[in-house]
């Protein structure tokens, strides 16, 4: 019997000839990360632990982006203490505010993580490396102490579902809209600590950036990890970035799936998920005419070059509806160049919606787009929990750039299609 891409790398990171899903091992770690929030408690343990040296500072990063540029003096706090830290152990990979980015696109861009890896970083969208061909995954910040002390952790092996994407795709949909609808049809617990292996010749034709975002979704149903195969199109993306050596895994022909589901993506439209999950998936055509108050196009999701393209190509000669905010978020500095560059932020500006420095910001609820009472916006985050971008009584409305571009120009939840 063969083994999956996920068996694949992890057995060959436990130095063993085969895993089995179930099984406990110890594998060697290729790159970990944390950030602003999390990577303050693993320093805490790291010391705790009597630590003196992290096993190799070059395969370490922090990353402050979620309160960043500091919101208030306890964020101060924390950036201070991550700078403190890489500056005491020689952290080549301490990106501050002004070379920052959020982390899931930083990361990537740098060459730092790459196909065939092992990744763990202290947060829960680290699979997003998946898009990549690497296993990558969240975890707890305790664990990422161990890991930086010792270049090791373990894992329980998980069981694979194989998820197969054929057939065209309509005008609109994207990564987001495939990964949306699978949450929708799975659940937000489908793929618990599962792999889920996305494949088709869908996914063969995707770009990168929209590899990445299916990735980044997989933790909301639930899974270990995302992954996706390399292939010519991941080594077009990794060649020129690439900081050391890489492997490319594939499943075997003859891999065990604990399940296989195949879509037929021409049956589906742009999706929002509703409030307050993101498996309440809806086809946008569907919902009626909702009135919003906030777009926010960015985040770890969909905060990359080829996302603000969709949104510009949207915004373009056209203005934010009266009474909505629209806010713009480049994930990386190197996006937000390349953005300006194209003229996407005379776009973004003449619509009168609003760009900001790389930040996670709005997404979790931190700081720049807090939702008042009753207000609704449409985001191109991942989480649309009870309170998570503001007051609890607030509702967030998942969707790509383009339906939140549309949806900033109309001023209620719509397809970019009716902007015909």
């Amino acid at each position: 019997m063969g083994m999956t891409i996920t068996e694949k790398i992890l057995a060959d990171h436990a130095g063993l000839d085969r895993v089995e899903p179930g099984e406990l091992i110890e594998v060697d770690v290729d790159f970990s990360l944390a950030n602003d929030i999390t990577a303050p408690i693993a320093i805490d343990r790291f010391r705790q632990a009597g630590a003196e040296k992290i096993y190799d500072a070059e395969r370490v990063a922090l990353v402050p982006d979620h309160f960043v540029p500091n919101k208030d003096i306890e964020s101060a706090a924390q950036c201070q203490l991550l700078r403190e830290f890489a500056a005491e152990h020689k952290l080549p990979h301490f990106f501050e505010v002004g070379r920052m980015g959020i982390e899931h696109a930083l990361l990537p861009e740098q060459g730092l993580v790459l196909p065939g890896d092992v990744v763990v970083g202290a947060d829960s969208h680290t699979c997003t490396y998946g898009g990549l061909g690497a296993f990558a995954t969240g975890v707890g910040s305790t664990d990422l102490a161990a890991v930086m002390i010792t270049g090791r952790t373990w894992f329980r092996v998980p069981q694979s579902m194989k998820f197969v994407y054929h057939g065209n795709l309509r005008p609109w949909v994207t990564g987001k809209d495939l990964i949306l609808y699978t949450i929708g049809q799975i659940g937000v617990d489908g793929a618990r600590y599962r792999a889920m292996e996305l494949t088709g010749p869908v996914i063969a034709e995707l770009s990168m950036d929209q590899r990445l975002t299916m990735a980044n979704m997989a933790i909301e149903a639930g899974a270990k990890n995302g992954i996706i195969a390399p292939d010519e199109c991941t080594r077009a993306f990794v060649e020129k970035r690439a900081q050391r050596t890489y492997k490319f895994y594939q499943s075997d022909d003859d891999a065990l799936y604990e399940q296989i589901i195949s879509y037929d993506v021409s049956k589906i439209e742009p999706q929002v998920a509703l409030p307050h999950s993101p498996a309440n998936s809806q086809p946008v055509s569907s919902l009626g005419k909702i009135p919003i108050d906030q777009v926010v196009i960015g985040s770890c999701t969909n905060g990359r070059l080829e996302d603000l393209r969709a949104a510009a190509e949207i915004l373009k000669d056209r203005r934010i509806a009266p009474g909505v905010r629209c806010l713009i978020i480049p994930a990386t500095q190197a996006i937000y160049r390349q953005a300006m560059d194209e003229g996407l932020f005379a776009i973004f500006l003449e619509a009168e919606a609003a760009i900001s420095t790389p930040t996670c910001g709005p997404c979790l609820g931190g700081h720049m787009g807090i939702l008042a009472a009753g207000e609704k916006a449409v985001a191109t985050t991942n989480r649309n929990f009870v309170g998570r971008m503001g007051h609890p009584e607030s509702e967030v409305y998942l969707a790509s750039p383009a339906v939140a571009a549309a949806s900033a120009v109309l001023g209620r939840i719509a397809s970019p299609e009716e902007l015909a």
